[in-house]
């Protein structure tokens, strides 16, 4: 289980409202459309707190559910109680202004040309390398 922070004002725009059953609703949506395994996953919200329990095949799979639902405007809080085979800590990113996959490769691994790694660990949320924004949360793989 754990506790994840982002940027409750940024991130794709749902439009759910104060309705707490109807933006877990779309927050479901939001991350079955990415084909990540979240068959096995429900999602509940209390005020920008997302909770995702139940269980998923991978560690990727956890991961890019995190952030699929972090990524999201009105989210600022995600909690987990999923199972997740060899579960562990995932190493996430913010994005601050002026940052690139380069800059936030050469941070996390020392050489920036490895950021093709960050950029294929964040599809399909990512569809561009260039298009990241700040506040936006990135999963950061193992090198």
């Amino acid at each position: 289980m754990g506790l994840f922070d982002f940027v409750k004002a940024a991130g794709k725009k749902l439009g759910f409202g104060d309705d707490d059953a109807e933006a877990a609703e779309a927050l479901k949506k939001e991350i079955d459309s990415h084909d990540l395994g979240s068959d096995d996953v429900t999602i509940e919200v209390d005020g920008d707190k997302a909770i995702i329990k139940g269980e998923v095949a991978s560690q990727e799979a956890l991961e890019k559910i995190i952030i699929a639902a972090g990524n999201v405007e009105g989210i600022s809080k995600i909690e987990t109680v999923v199972k997740a085979p060899d579960e562990k800590d995932p190493v996430f990113h913010t994005v601050a202004k002026g940052d690139s996959l380069w800059k936030i490769a050469a941070e996390h691994y020392g050489n920036g040309s490895k950021y093709p790694a960050i950029f294929e660990a964040n599809k399909p949320m990512l569809t561009h390398p260039d298009k990241i924004y700040p506040g936006q949360v990135l999963r950061i793989p193992e090198a």
